[in-house]
Order: C-alpha cells, then structure tokens, then sequence
C-alpha cells in the first residue's frame, strides 16, 4: 500500500473513531503531497460525511496565519453531513476538540472551471449568487495540533468539522465586504472581533486563491458550492454547553449551540 493510502486509511480510522491523532508514521513530505492525502481521505470518508458540498479555506487572516504558524492559505473540504442551518444544537461529544470561526460564506452561481485560471477577485466575485454569515466549526483532532507540520493538517482537511449558515444574502443586496465587521459573542459575551479586509484584505481574494489552487490539480469550483472564506477571528474553543453567535454587519447573525 503506497504511502498516502497508509496516511490516509491513518486519519480516517482516527475520525471514524474520534481519537486524537499523534504523528503518522507516514506524514506528507509537503504541502502538495499533503493534499493528496487529503483526496485519498475523502474517497474514504464520504459514506460517513456525504458528498462534497464545498470548500474551506484556512489561514487567510494574519492573526490566523500567526496563530497556526503558517504564512499563506490553506485548502479543506466542506460535507454534506456537516452543513447545518442557524439554531443548531450539535453534540459537542461529536468532536475531539470543537472549536468556532466568525466567517463570511459564498454560495456559486456559475462555475469557476480550470481553463479559466488564473482567477482574480474581481473575476470570481462576479461568480457569486449569495453570502452567509457563517459559523466554521473546526475541530482539533491531534494530540498535539503544533507539532503536526502543515502538510498532515492539510491532509486532514486543516480542521474542517463542517459549519452552520445564517440566511442568505443575495450579492445584489450585500454590503462592502471589506468594511464588515463580524462579532463572535459566547455565552452572551462578545469575544472577539474582526472585519471582512482581514480575510486576505478581501474575501473575493480568498475565493480566488482557492480557485487557482483548485486549477493547478485540474479541478474547478460548481455552481452551487459553497466556500467559507476564512476566519475574521482567532480560533475559539468551546465546551459542553456553550452558546455561540455570530454578528456580520449587513449579512445577519447565525448561531449554534453545543451540548
């Protein structure tokens, strides 16, 4: 068995069983090979997730990017199965670590395919149908996240554990993206606090990095794909019992609880 099958069939078993991952005896040499691991987990993950409904995309504020100890932007998937709606109660015994991000959701109205790479904001804004305000629901499934190396976190679809979207926003009608400001409020106590110009200094520069990225393995964006942009906040870790909601100027507030 080759030797991203080996690191694969490894982060699968640990999900399926919610154990902490130590080091693989296998890790990805690099990032590129990190994301053909992250390919070869989904072939075997998908009849617990469901299909693949869209993207995450991780580091692409400074304060995440100085947070994870990684300077650029990073790819993970979004599951049918982990897709909920604002008002959600989910089990926090789902997750090994379950964490929130305050982020801002696009939902395709055309596809991004990859002959028409390179992509710019401009070019891929235009793609949008509609924004959500967002909840990332991340999950740290490592005994210890800081020693794993950016290539296993990628192959492990950089802590994607799925999100919950507020009420869709319909691009004529959103607000200046860089100019929102997002709240993330726990228990009734607002947290932390971030502005859209943090994502990458725009979200559409986000969307776009994915689309290039996407583009460089031959595989393209669809109508329909929904794509979380990237954390406005530092990473909040939750426990049993906390309350969360998110406040997006002009795109609305979403909010989840775990019990």
């Amino acid at each position: 068995m080759d030797k991203i099958l080996k690191a694969a069939k490894a982060i699968a078993l640990a999900r399926r069983n919610r154990a902490p991952l130590a080091a693989l005896d296998h890790p990805p040499a690099d990032e590129a090979e990190g994301y053909q691991v992250q390919r070869a987990l989904h072939d075997l993950l998908l009849p617990q997730v469901g299909p693949l409904v869209g993207y995450k995309i991780g580091c692409t504020s400074q304060v995440m990017q100085d947070y994870i100890g990684i300077p650029h932007p990073c790819g993970g998937s979004v599951f049918q199965k982990g897709v909920h709606e604002s008002g959600a109660k989910l089990a926090a015994a789902d997750y090994v670590r379950v964490g929130v991000e305050c982020e801002i959701a696009v939902r395709l109205k055309r596809d991004l395919a990859a002959g028409e790479a390179p992509f710019t904001a401009e070019w891929v804004g235009e793609a949008v149908e509609a924004y959500h305000p967002a909840i990332e629901i991340v999950d740290d499934r490592y005994v210890k996240w800081e020693t794993m190396g950016a290539p296993t976190l990628i192959a492990d679809d950089f802590f994607a554990a799925g999100c919950v979207l507020g009420e869709a926003v319909p691009r004529s009608s959103v607000p200046d993206l860089k100019a929102v400001k997002g709240r993330a409020i726990v228990n009734g106590e607002e947290v932390s606090h971030g502005t859209g110009a943090d994502v990458l200094d725009h979200p559409h520069n986000a969307l776009a990095w994915l689309a290039n990225h996407l583009a460089a393995e031959g595989k393209g964006l669809h109508a329909g794909q929904l794509v979380l942009t990237g954390s406005l906040v530092k990473t909040l870790w939750l426990k049993a019992g906390d309350k969360v909601r998110m406040e997006l100027d002009g795109l609305g507030t979403v909010e989840a609880e775990f019990t």
